[in-house]
């Protein structure tokens, strides 16, 4: 039966494999087969696993020939950010350090993706250890934005966003440290989660920032970050951050259609910081959406959010240059040829292995960990953070979530920023405050006017509360596909 499965959502893709409408294998291949053609334009993928993809979807079609249909992702097509460890496939981190690197093993979400029957698709392009915000610093060359080629997809997990966005994978997997999945998610016109610090195992994920990075998912739809999240959720005794908390049940996703009463909060720190037009176009009308379906919209303050971007950077870094230590030449990874004794291996190895962004966010790590700098800047960082938390749980005393835009800037040409990393980490202004808090949060596509770039609507929640955040998100995306119908 020939269907444009491709263009159909993972919950979509479930009723028709249920039903026997079409198999996992015509599934998967239509998705290779869009990949061949979309690639050279976006170059999503640094990996792509065909055999291995079709002979997983052999497998899942025989398991549901014989009435195995009971996991959502059984048979859907998933592609892997490529700092998620696939066991006998590259892990390169978009970096030349990791360029050979084999993973010897599977990440927790992997191994659950797998015993949940999803099929690996492919791993996607990033920045460099997942260090930007648009793509640009991958040494396999920058990912393309879905609708203009001459944009980045945002970062850094851009290549996941894309996929998805050119439905080259039906969902993906990301890393948000900062704002890496709601960023290229808002970019490239597609739903992005992060959900709360630690309810999804990062064992398995190569670090950057470690009290900051998490996994999250990119899909087209609210409902299919739902059911996503539904299987990856979950306390795991090899992560020792993960959260024991409650499974989530995405049946419960429907069970609130109306926003009635819902005090949602607007921070009166960002009223100060200036949105290109498509972005306040988007914000404003996600506003006024929200008041028409009964939303009671207050004003909060967060005090501290004049410091947030520069408290992230600084506590990111530091943690990066940390992580970044153990890339020596001497374990795994590059090692130079051109070292004659121990110190010139470990200098030339990390000199030709990290390009320029990663060798700065090192350089600004050892710097604030330093002893003469270090209670001027990393614990000044860390006691903001704090406070930060305590603005967030102050603020969630008057509402049940709060609402912003996601990026201030649609997606901006490649190249543009490149040369003043202070504007390109302007991109995560937005972004970092649900990051410092741990706090779960999704951006969801905002309306834009016709022949406008993608632009998307940030809902912040409380921690452990992504029922509520998916169905408030569920029910604007509603809201919003209800008007254009």
């Amino acid at each position: 039966m020939a269907l444009e499965c491709s263009d159909k959502s993972a919950a979509e893709l479930y009723g028709l494999l249920r039903k026997k409408c079409i198999t996992s294998e015509e599934i998967t291949r239509e998705v290779l087969t869009r990949i061949e053609r979309t690639e050279p334009a976006i170059h999503a993928y640094i990996t792509v696993l065909a055999e291995r993809a079709l002979a997983q979807a052999r497998q899942a079609d025989r398991r549901l020939h014989q009435g195995d249909d009971t996991s959502p992702l059984l048979g859907i097509p998933v592609a892997i950010k490529d700092n998620i460890c696939v066991k006998g496939v590259p892990v390169t981190c978009g970096s030349k350090m990791l360029q050979e690197f084999i993973a010897p093993y599977d990440a927790t979400v992997v191994q659950c993706l797998r015993e949940h029957g999803a099929i690996i698709i492919g791993k996607t392009n990033l920045d460099e250890f997942a260090m930007g915000s648009s793509t640009e610093t991958s040494v396999f060359g920058a990912t393309r934005h879905p609708h203009d080629p001459a944009r980045v997809a945002g970062g850094s997990s851009g290549g996941s966003a894309a996929a998805v966005a050119v439905h080259t994978a039906t969902v993906a997997l990301g890393s948000d440290t900062g704002g890496s999945v709601r960023q290229p998610a808002a970019f490239c016109g597609v739903v992005g989660l992060k959900p709360t610090y630690g309810r999804i195992s990062r064992f398995g994920l190569v670090a950057f920032a470690s009290s900051f990075d998490q996994i999250g998912c990119l899909t087209r739809t609210v409902e299919d970050s739902a059911l996503l999240f539904q299987v990856l959720a979950g306390a795991d005794p090899k992560d020792s951050t993960s959260r024991k908390a409650p499974p989530y049940d995405a049946s419960t996703l429907k069970n609130h259609k109306t926003l009635n009463g819902l005090p949602i909060g607007i921070v009166k720190e960002f009223q100060d910081v200036t949105l290109e037009p498509v972005v306040q176009y988007a914000f404003d009308a996600g506003l006024r959406r929200l008041e028409a379906c009964g939303v009671e919209l207050r004003e909060i303050s967060l005090p501290h959010v004049p410091y947030a971007l520069a408290t992230y950077y600084i506590i990111a870094n530091a943690e990066a240059s940390a992580n970044l230590a153990r890339y020596d030449g001497v374990r795994y990874g590059h090692r130079s040829k051109r070292a004659n004794d121990l110190h010139s291996l470990y200098r030339h190895s990390r000199t030709e292995g990290f390009g320029p962004e990663v060798k700065r966010r090192i350089l600004l790590g050892t710097y604030v960990l330093q002893q003469e700098h270090y209670a001027a800047y990393y614990q000044r960082a860390q006691q903001i953070r704090t406070q930060i938390a305590r603005d967030f749980e102050q603020a969630f005393q008057q509402v049940e979530l709060v609402v912003s835009p996601v990026t201030p800037t649609p997606a901006f040409r490649r190249g543009e920023h490149l040369t003043d990393p202070l504007r390109m980490y302007q991109s995560d202004q937005f972004t970092v405050l649900a990051s410092l808090a741990g706090l779960p949060a999704i951006s969801v596509p905002g309306d834009i006017p016709a022949g406008q770039l993608p632009a998307g609507i940030q809902f912040i929640a409380k921690p452990d509360a992504e029922e509520q955040l998916l169905q408030t998100a569920y029910a604007f995306e509603q809201a919003r596909l209800d008007s254009a119908s």
